[in-house]
Formats: structure tokens, sequence, C-alpha cells
């Protein structure tokens, strides 16, 4: 869950994980640790149709979260993100 300090979501001032309830190190509006953010709209068929998610994991409940899928997590290498 984000939270911003101005009406136009221009400056990040707080993210707590969805799952765990801890707040993850913000700095200058910066993300400065591992986070997971789910976005997603759901369609016509779905039982959600209509309805938007958003989301932010830590590393550890993201880690614990794609450890019990069936089909393991596609994983490839990126280049650094600034």
């Amino acid at each position: 869950m984000r939270k911003y300090s101005d009406e136009e979501k221009m400056h990040l001032e707080q993210v707590t994980c969805n799952a765990c309830g801890r707040s993850l190190q913000v700095e200058n509006g910066i993300i400065r640790e591992g986070c997971y953010h789910g976005d997603s709209a759901f369609g016509y068929f779905s039982r959600r149709d209509g309805v938007k998610h958003h989301f932010d994991l830590c590393e550890d409940c993201y880690d614990k979260m794609i450890e019990k899928f069936k089909v393991p997590v596609e994983e490839s290498e990126t280049m650094e993100l600034l």
C-alpha cells in the first residue's frame, strides 16, 4: 500500500507491505529496498469484472508467495534500473 504526500501522487511518502504490514524504507520518494508492486485490472470474464487491485509486498512476503506456486516463476537477468 502506497501513501503519497500530494494529490498528484508525485512524491512517495510511505510503502507498507500488504501481507505483513511492515513499512518499507523510503527516502526522498524512492523505495530503498526490494518491493513487488502488484497492479491488475480485472476484465469481462472475471468474477471481479471492472475492479482494480493494487498492492505491495516486501521481498520476504514475495518469496513466501512464490514458494507456493505449482509452476515456478520465470526468471531472467535484467540491466540495473536507475
